[in-house]
Formats: structure tokens, sequence, C-alpha cells
């Protein structure tokens, strides 16, 4: 299990469970999990959405596997949508925010072929070689956005040409999804 920031870089990597056990099941006993589940990580404080008076949670988006948390934003069922535009807006940029995670595998694959086949390795070696690549991944994506914002005259890098980046739930974690649900279906979502 991993989470990945706006720039296909692993930021947080567990691989001390089985594929077998649910994504939400291991998500809620991994230490990262139970971390933000005890409001224990240096988590920025609620920031209003760009151009509103809006305030909301930093979060993490999951897919259905997940539970709706205050920190944790999920799809809106499909039973629930019943053609809600704006539930469908919110649903896919979600999907569109999940895909991220989805092509930072991809490109850990693409890099390292030994993912292309079984591991043949004590499940202990899998563990490094899983968090060895992932380490390497994000080495590499350093390496090369520095190399792209390389000023050659100043020998510094130039970062003006960046892209800009932008179940059982609690009334608060409807809340934060009612909150972005909004923001995704106004006029200032043209501000991002």
């Amino acid at each position: 299990m991993v989470l990945v920031d706006a720039n296909y870089k692993f930021i947080a990597v567990d691989v001390c469970a089985y594929g077998k056990n649910s994504d939400g099941g291991i998500f809620a006993n991994s230490s990262f999990g139970k971390a933000l589940e005890k409001n224990k990580l240096n988590v920025p404080k609620d920031r209003n959405l760009p151009g509103t008076q809006s305030p909301a949670p930093f979060v993490i988006v999951g897919d259905e596997a997940f539970p709706l948390k205050p920190y944790l934003l999920r799809l809106y069922p499909g039973s629930t949508i019943n053609g809600d535009i704006e539930k469908q807006i919110l649903n896919y940029r979600l999907s569109r925010a999940r895909r991220v995670s989805e092509n930072a595998f991809g490109n850990l694959v693409q890099k390292f072929r030994i993912y292309f086949r079984s591991i043949n390795l004590f499940p202990e070696n899998v563990d490094k070689v899983i968090l060895t690549t992932c380490i390497l991944h994000n080495y590499i994506k350093d390496n090369i956005l520095m190399a792209q914002h390389f000023d050659p005259i100043e020998g510094e890098p130039n970062w003006s040409n960046l892209p800009r980046q932008g179940g059982n739930a609690n009334n608060s974690a409807f809340y934060v999804r009612e909150t972005y649900k909004t923001f995704f279906n106004s006029d200032k979502i043209s501000v991002i």
C-alpha cells in the first residue's frame, strides 16, 4: 500500500501485508492508518479551497475499498448517484486524482521489470526489493525533474517554469466530501 503525491512520487510505502487482504483493512491496520485516525501526523490545518472562503481538510483519495473518513475521500457509491450531476462530477474528479497513483505504479513497473513476473525471493527480501525500487523511482523522478528545470546559464534550478500542481463514516466525513463536491461544481474550479 502506498501514498502517492501529485508528482507520481511515493511518499508512504507499507509492504507488511498480503495482497489477499482488503485495501481498507490493510490501511486501517497500518501504522500510517492508525496515526491518521489518532490525528498523530503533522497534517497541515484546514485551508480555504482556491478562490473560496470554504475551509477544507487535506485529504487522501481512495477507491471504493476504503472507508469514507474526514481525511480520506472516496467516490459516491453508484447506487447513490441516480442522475445527480454534482455527485458524478465529484466522482469524475476523484477518479482523475486516483489515476496519479495508478500511473505511479505503471511507471514503477516500466522502470523495474522485475514486477513483470513472480518475484522468486524470500518474503523478507521481496519487501526490501519493493522498498528499494520505490526509493529509486523517487530518486529518478527527482533527478529528471531537476534536469528539466535546470538553467544552464545560471547553473541553478529554474523553478519559474514548473507546472502548478495542485462505510461507517461519521458526519464530518460526509461534510468533507460535500465540501469538495460543492467546490468541484462551482465556478471557482477554473482558478486551479
